[in-house]
């Protein structure tokens, strides 16, 4: 019980900043990149770190941290194996929602919207940039498969590596691939003190238009 009380303890009192309608972009994803270019200049530690909640079509929910790597008018977008867990999720419920915390700005943002595959050679472009660590690894792990070791990986790993060492271009996985979540709803949420937070949700219209709502907190 006792542990139970410090855990209940545990508050913050929020009064960095506020969010007004009158403030706010027509355009979700222009206030996203607003408050994207505020985290940015702020320097804060993994900035793209995201939370993607995905379910099963009966309704079994699953959350892990990924890492935003764009978003533009299209959505919001993110690169996995397409076996994976979550990869397997999307294929048979295409519904996500994302979270952003921003502690520092005591900000969060909640993006619910369908998923779709990235195009192949969006993907490609992307699988080309990255670490050729990254590459050997996004090649060489059966993403959420039960593996009898760690050795196992590893051996594998060793093996790509020896494969393409000399090999200017790694090819992409049929089985990797960015996915881009488009948004139906973005909620912009800023803490407040006495936890009366402002909340300003945007839902997307039939003709792509945003309606702008505040919400109690």
């Amino acid at each position: 019980m006792s542990i139970q009380k410090a855990i209940a303890d545990i508050r913050t009192d929020y009064s960095l900043k506020t969010l007004e309608e009158a403030e706010v972009a027509a355009d979700a994803i222009d206030q996203f990149k607003v408050w994207w270019q505020e985290a940015i200049a702020s320097e804060l530690e993994e900035v793209n770190a995201m939370t993607l909640a995905t379910a099963t079509k009966e309704g079994i929910p699953s959350a892990r941290i990924v890492l935003l790597k764009s978003f533009d008018e299209k959505g919001f977008w993110f690169f996995t194996n397409y076996d994976s867990a979550k990869g397997r999720t999307l294929a048979e419920n295409p519904r996500a929602e994302l979270v952003f915390f921003w502690r520092e700005l005591q900000r969060q943002v909640r993006i619910n919207g369908t998923v779709k595959k990235a195009a192949a050679q969006d993907s490609d472009e992307y699988f080309q940039s990255r670490p050729v660590g990254s590459r050997i690894g996004a090649m060489s792990s059966p993403q959420s498969q039960v593996i009898s070791s760690r050795e196992v990986l590893e051996q594998k790993v060793a093996e790509n590596t020896a494969k393409f060492e000399e090999s200017v271009v790694i090819p992409r996985p049929d089985n990797w691939g960015g996915y881009i979540v488009e948004p139906l709803e973005i909620e912009f949420w800023q803490g407040r003190s006495s936890r009366l937070h402002d909340r300003i949700k945007y839902t997307k219209a039939e003709n792509g238009k945003w309606k702008i709502e505040r919400l109690a907190p």
